[in-house]
């Protein structure tokens, strides 16, 4: 009988001559991946929507998308006898009547909450090491495509409980859809059917899109990222060794498989523990939507928080003519800012092209101190978006504090037109200042286990070496130029992948050495002859 090892070997064996993966597989599990913490960052978007995708099977099995009134006798007693409609009696029973339904639930939603996140702060790293540069903007175009179908689908998602809390977000975009001109009162009717509210029609269509449509874009959008990244290979901060050439790390198998499984585990287990001891949207306590009712302190989730606070802070200003009320107040914020910033996020690489012209494909990445405007706009957007989070809070704000609401909103109106400038103008400051120090920094080289003379392992560690990162190195002539020594193709070279599929021993951390030896032999051979 043979052994698993051999019975998966015989497996790939006949797998391999049916398709031929040997060649691909053995490219993809060759590929250089680099160390830096920071470019975990998408992998923990990728395993949180695995995460999200699971749960949601889950809970799509109990779950029941339907508007039709009922009154409730269920497990929850406080709500007993309170007519609802079924998409609520059936998240109260996956709440409080399905074995692990409250934690798979909370997991769900806290796994969007992380998701959208970390995608956020994936886009920043990228934005602020100018990493969306050619050859890399349609990987950016991915990303914020990504990133509005996440927020898009969280809110769907949200909103499908029915109840009070998620009714009120559902009204909310009514409103916003009704406020374009012309087009708005048409738009509405496709999408709920009529007059909200009319749960019996928008709910199952939420329901489709939430989890049909706008996942398998997501997945055909994130394998297109990924097959991209394998074609195009990691950018890598300056530093030792690293050139435009290679790519410094580890291959797919076995480091960063290792790493990156880890990760995924790690992941599952926080956001495990995150639904079984933090709370997120108890709907039993907000109780089934009444478009007579409202609460207070009722806020979306993070990530609709600057829509939110945009419309607070927005002042009521309405223009009439022709016939039509322009909705200015809700419109301008709801509407034509969305637009725009995403408009922006799209229009970046381009734009950037036409105001730096003669760029050269990106594969360093650029330190955010060698770029002083660029990073005062980023970091001004931040804050301006930032502030729009917070303006989403205000009542809350103004109990806390007991202020009254009017001063809040009115400090805020301020804080979001003055701080961005401020905010800026100090990140130009620091990183003129950054720019002109001489002062090396000192690079701490990380810990690699590796196997002891005694049969065991240890800790390796180089001593910390100073380099002044240059991603823009000063052109050499060719005359000056010495030929490259390269292994043979498909060879490795202490994981560094040569752009080309090849490896060259020059940009190895040890490959110094061995091209010096290389070519003393052929130095001394040719002095024989």
């Amino acid at each position: 009988m043979p052994s698993p090892a051999q019975a998966a070997e015989r497996a790939v064996g006949e797998l391999d001559d049916r398709v031929g993966i040997a060649k691909g597989g053995r490219k993809v599990l060759d590929h250089i991946f680099p160390d830096h913490w920071s470019f975990m960052l998408g992998e923990l978007a990728m395993y949180s929507f695995i995460v999200l995708v699971a749960t949601g099977i889950f809970l799509t099995l109990y779950y029941v998308p339907s508007g039709s009134k009922l009154i409730y006798h269920g497990v929850y007693r406080p709500l007993d006898g309170q007519q609802m409609t079924d998409s609520y009696a059936s998240t109260m029973h996956i709440s409080f009547g399905v074995r692990a339904g409250l934690l798979v639930r909370q997991m769900h939603h806290w796994a969007a909450d992380v998701f959208i996140g970390s995608i956020i702060v994936h886009m920043l790293r990228i934005f602020f090491t100018s990493a969306y540069r050619r050859p890399r903007d349609t990987n950016w175009v991915i990303g914020t495509s990504m990133l509005l179908l996440a927020i898009f689908n969280g809110y769907l998602g949200y909103s499908m409980p029915d109840d009070l809390m998620s009714g009120s977000g559902v009204r909310i975009g009514y409103s916003i859809m009704e406020s374009i001109p012309f087009v708005g009162s048409y738009l509405v009717f496709f999408i709920f059917g009529g007059p909200y509210p009319r749960e019996s029609v928008f709910i199952p269509r939420f329901f489709i899109v939430h989890v049909l449509i706008i996942p398998l874009l997501i997945i055909g959008l994130l394998g297109a990222h990924l097959m991209l990244v394998m074609r195009q290979k990691h950018t890598q901060w300056p530093g030792k060794h690293r050139t435009y050439r290679n790519v410094v790390g580890h291959p797919l198998w076995p480091n960063f498989a290792a790493k990156s499984a880890g990760l995924m585990l790690m992941v599952a287990g926080v956001l495990g523990l995150m639904g079984a001891f933090f709370q997120i949207d108890p709907i039993w306590q907000f109780g089934p939507y009444a478009a007579s009712h409202a609460s207070d302190a009722a806020q979306p989730d993070w990530y609709m928080l600057w829509l939110e606070g945009a419309l607070r802070l927005m002042p009521n200003w309405e223009i009439s003519g022709l016939g039509h009320t322009f909705v200015a107040v809700v419109f301008i914020p709801a509407v034509l800012m969305p637009a725009l910033t995403f408009l922006g996020m799209y229009l970046l690489p381009a734009v950037e092209r036409r105001l730096v012209p003669g760029q050269r494909p990106l594969q360093l990445l650029i330190p955010p101190r060698r770029r002083p405007v660029h990073t005062a706009v980023g970091v001004g957007a931040v804050t301006f978006y930032g502030l729009l989070t917070v303006a989403g809070t205000d009542d809350v704000l103004a109990n806390f504090f007991h202020i009254s609401l009017p001063d809040v909103v009115m400090t805020l109106q301020i804080a979001v037109v003055v701080l961005p400038f401020v905010a800026g103008t100090v990140a130009w400051l620091l990183c003129h200042d950054l720019e002109r120090t001489t002062v090396p920094r000192v690079t701490r080289q990380p810990a690699v286990v590796v196997p002891s003379p005694r049969g065991g392992y240890e800790l390796k560690v180089e001593e910390p070496t100073a380099c002044l990162e240059d991603p823009e190195p000063i052109p050499v002539p060719a005359s000056l130029v010495p030929s490259p020594v390269k292994d043979p193709p498909g060879s490795r070279a202490n994981g560094q992948g040569d752009l080309d599929g090849e490896f060259a021993g020059a940009g190895d951390v040890d490959g110094d050495g061995r091209a010096r030896h290389r070519s003393a032999e052929r130095r001394d051979q040719a002095q024989e002859r």
